[in-house]
């Protein structure tokens, strides 16, 4: 691709990524996130285009990175029911996933650097390039790693696109369902089968805001270790 075109691609797409953080910042937005309550109430305000909006806020939660999905998820299940609501999330993500790989596969370091911190890129650049395949799998299942950052890391490795759209879509789908169900109460269980799942869910969240560092440098520190094992 040549440089000029490269070029009018990357300014095309950080204005319009520029025009949908304004959006959301002059809505609203970014105010309503604090709740559900207050978030579910904002995608409402938006009827009858209401589906189209939350499409639109999935969406940019992959590219704009800092937007949680799952907490967005939660709320249109909320409001549109839970599988509704998982199938424009999982949509939007997908199509995010798959749109800033494409980009920085196209685009290569200067997209990649626009939108990733040197810091995260050079904690995960070996791992990718060595291990992108099993270590993908790994990010997308697990909530303590950058899975949309990562989308924009793998472009710029030798995996193909139809492997990597493979693997999006067999393990990102599954908190995203987690989380429409729990917002759209498809998850009504007995009590004596929730107080379980509950405490079991709040001891994962705990681990994981304690120990979520520790984890992701002990899956980061195997599989390099791995890579060694086989180069000596």
């Amino acid at each position: 691709m040549k440089n000029r075109q490269k070029l009018l691609i990357l300014v095309t797409v950080l204005l319009l990524l520029t025009g949908g953080g304004w959006f959301l910042y002059s809505t609203g937005f970014f105010r309503a996130i604090g709740s559900l309550d207050s978030l579910r109430a904002y995608i409402a305000d938006f009827a009858p285009y209401s589906h189209l909006l939350f499409f639109l806020v999935q969406f940019l939660s992959v590219v704009l990175a800092p937007i949680p999905s799952n907490i967005t998820a939660a709320a249109g299940g909320l409001l549109f029911g839970t599988w509704p609501a998982f199938l424009l999330t999982f949509g939007a993500v997908a199509a995010g996933s798959l749109l800033t790989f494409s980009l920085a596969r196209a685009l290569g370091r200067n997209f990649a650097d626009r939108l990733v911190s040197r810091k995260l890129s050079e904690k995960y650049r070996d791992v990718l390039r060595s291990k992108a395949p099993v270590f993908l799998v790994l990010a997308f299942l697990f909530p303590f790693f950058p899975d949309d950052m990562l989308c924009i890391l793998a472009g710029l490795t030798g995996i193909s696109f139809r492997r990597f759209a493979v693997i999006v879509l067999l393990t990102r789908p599954w908190g995203l369902l987690f989380a429409s169900a729990l917002g759209g109460s498809t998850l009504a269980l007995p009590p004596w089968v929730m107080i379980p799942i509950g405490l079991a869910g709040l001891t994962v969240f705990l681990l994981g805001m304690k120990y979520g560092d520790k984890l992701e440098e002990s899956v980061l520190s195997r599989l390099k270790e791995h890579k060694n094992g086989k180069t000596e």
